[in-house]
């Protein structure tokens, strides 16, 4: 096995070989005497799967130059392909000496061996039987979000042994659930090895939502029900065939902008030990410290080429090797910024732009970080989609009742044309989202006015509280069926707006069941019941609902254009490919969108002129719907338009009834449709 470590400033390298019944026996140090480029190296006959390893690193120890070398401490491989298990916390896995009135300054020479987990040489053949990344067109993608654990803890049909495993994942029943469910791509939080933060550990909590990676090419062992000498990087793989056999791409959540190695006072695990100026980014006259514009201590320096190369290479590993079919990037901004401002066309973005193989996968941003100017929806490359928090605001807004122009409303409901239409991107860059992992879940986001923190043990001051005005009655649970029945409503017109919506949608998983976190919007250290799905809870209404509504877009091109609407007379059409209406049934004018905030808005799409996927250009005949979108406190009179734009109507949605769906009811151009306080209708033109 050829062994291989990149350090710019290091003065000796060696590799530590563990084995025994002791997992931290060292039964060998190999000095690293070859050097080529500033990558040491070494060739040892006779290393199989399942070695465990680890390395040394000598060099200055000079925190106050940004150097943080100590030999004493064991190190990860950055290349490893497995590590045997988490870390266990101990005063020797900090460089310094932890309570020396000197803090970082200090020394610790003690050995960190028995603390440190091991990175593991792995096998890594797999009979993947011809399995191949899905490459299911971007407009035709659902995206759900989940976790790993969270998703089948709790599943009472997952073998006991399986649940909130990777292999649990990958059971019949749950991919079953998924294909019935509609959606065609599984987003996973971190699956990359990552650090639980001490100060959680010694509360009794842990960083369960993985945003702290230590190991960009290692299947957490956390989610492995087989073991963590490389028996978790097979069952990873085994997940994504099983995923893939059922039709569902992978997308997986990335952690490139920062490290859980935290700030000058965190522990010394891989990057810190092997080139602390080279892997990070520091204070430019102050390198003891570090540039954080994650809010976690530190940012990656994608300024230095072997930063740049092991992120290309992680990225690479996981399409080529584990099959995964994109991925999202967390805090993308980070990852553009050259110097010290975000740069579209940063060198991580112009290599992901020219890469062969990442060049072809789905790439989706988070485009922000904490930051200044690192607030860049809208901004990104053409070949990337991004988390449109614009989006997931104004929806929110729009049905809680908080005042803003209409004209919003009605720009994020058809793709977002102000932010990504200037860059000659297209409806397909917009991730529509009303919840994610971060934040309340839908069910609480219509129940809750506050949130509810307390469980994570920082006096509910963490997590941000802009709830208000949603008018759900009382906090939490309630036995009044008037809270009750506008709670459900309004999780329906949340989910109607989304999947009714021009560009992709994302869903959180467990929102169709109507979970609930019991308004906690920042369970990322709760790995207990307050997270994970409990699947014996299931508000069986809202699932069917959003089954058939997800099943209605897909059924509906007319709701998943590729190219932006023109509001003019479509050619052979006759009307526009797009109308908006007041409730009098007249089409609006500029004044009307200028005019105060009104919360009321019908909207005609014609599903005549939509682009073919044909390659002969032949337009696809779709039905065209008359979109009612009610979000006042009253009912209010829809006058339906005149003839030009149909003669008849067929009632299909109704957000006000229990389930959503009607169907019989036909209406003339016209005559009145009386719409439900805080509610959606959808009608499909007969003729």
């Amino acid at each position: 096995m050829n062994f291989a470590l990149a350090s710019e400033n290091a003065t000796g390298v060696e590799l530590c070989l563990f084995d025994g019944p002791d997992e931290n026996h060292q039964i060998a140090n190999n000095p690293m005497t070859e050097v080529t480029d500033l990558v040491w190296h070494i060739y040892v006959p006779g290393i199989g799967p399942g070695q465990r390893y680890g390395f040394r690193v000598h060099g200055p120890y000079e925190p106050a130059k940004g150097l943080r070398f100590n030999r004493s401490k064991l190190l990860l491989d950055p290349y490893a392909k497995a590590i045997d298990r988490p870390i266990l916390w101990d005063d020797t896995l900090f460089g310094y000496r932890v309570g020396h009135h000197r803090a970082d300054l200090s020394r610790d020479d003690r050995d960190s061996a028995r603390a440190m987990p091991k990175s593991v040489v792995i096998d890594p053949s797999f009979d993947w039987e011809g399995d191949r990344l899905l490459n299911i067109p971007w407009h035709e993608t659902i995206i759900y979000e989940l976790h790993v654990k969270g998703f089948t803890k709790r599943h009472p049909e997952v073998p006991e042994e399986l649940r909130g495993t990777y292999a649990g994942l990958s059971c019949p029943t749950v991919i079953d659930y998924l294909r019935s469910l509609g959606v065609t791509a599984v987003e996973l939080m971190p699956v990359h090895q990552f650090v639980a933060d001490r100060h959680l550990v010694q509360r009794g909590l842990t960083n369960y939502w993985g945003y702290n990676s230590i190991g960009y090419f290692a299947p957490d062992v956390r989610y492995s029900s087989s073991g963590g000498l490389g028996e978790q990087v097979r069952e990873f793989k085994a997940m994504v065939k099983a995923l893939h056999a059922g039709g569902l791409e992978v997308i997986l959540d990335v952690v490139y902008n920062h490290t859980g190695e935290g700030n000058q006072l965190g522990p010394t695990l891989c990057f810190r030990g092997v080139d602390n100026a080279a892997y990070y980014r520091l204070v430019a006259d102050k390198p003891r410290y570090y540039m954080d514009y994650t809010g976690c201590g530190n940012t990656l320096n994608m300024t230095n080429p072997n930063t740049l190369q092991l992120i290309m290479d992680s990225l690479r590993y996981w399409v080529l090797e584990m099959h995964v079919d994109g991925f999202r990037f967390d805090l993308a901004s980070a990852l553009a910024r050259e110097m010290h401002e975000v740069d579209r066309l940063g060198a991580f973005l112009d290599i992901v732009h020219q890469d062969p193989v990442l060049s072809q996968v789905k790439l989706i941003a988070e485009p922000w970080d904490l930051g200044e100017g690192g607030y860049q929806v809208g901004n990104f490359p053409r070949q990337w989609s991004e988390w449109n928090g614009k989006y997931r605001d104004t929806v929110r807004d729009y049905w809680r009742g908080v005042d803003q122009k209409l004209a919003e409303f009605a720009t994020r409901l058809t793709g977002s044309s102000d932010l990504y239409k200037p860059g000659r991107r297209s409806p397909i860059a917009s991730i529509n989202f009303i919840t994610a992992h971060d934040g309340f879940t839908l069910r609480d986001l219509v129940s809750y006015n506050d949130k509810h923190n307390d469980a994570n043990g920082d006096g509910n001051q963490d997590g941000t509280n802009d709830n208000r005005s949603w008018n759900c009655g009382a906090e939490g649970p309630s036995d009044d069926p008037e809270i009750n029945a506008l709670r459900s409503r309004q999780q329906r017109n949340l989910l109607a707006t989304l999947f009714l919506s021009q560009g992709i949608p994302m869903l959180l998983a467990g929102d169709e069941l109507g979970r609930t976190q019991n308004g906690n919007n920042n369970a990322y250290c709760q790995d207990n019941e307050i997270s994970w799905l409990n699947w014996k809870q299931v508000d069986r209404e809202l699932l069917e609902f959003t089954r058939r509504l997800i099943a209605f877009r897909r059924e509906h091109p007319v709701f998943r254009r590729r190219r932006w609407f023109q509001g003019r007379p479509l050619r052979g059409v006759g009307v526009s490919d797009i109308g908006w209406f007041k409730p009098d049934g007249q089409e609006m004018s500029d004044e009307d969108w200028n005019n105060g905030f009104a919360k009321s808005l019908g909207v005609y799409l014609n599903g005549e002129g939509i682009p073919s996927p044909d390659p002969m250009g032949n337009r696809v005949i779709d039905h065209s719907f008359l979109l009612l979108f009610n979000a006042h406190h009253e009912a209010l009179l829809f006058t339906l338009p005149a003839r030009d734009w149909g003669k008849s109507w067929s009632l299909i949605l109704d957000t006000n009834t229990a389930t959503g769906w009607i169907a019989g009811q036909t209406c003339r151009a016209g005559e009145s449709l009386k719409v439900a306080a805080r509610s959606v209708v959808v009608m499909r033109r007969v003729d």
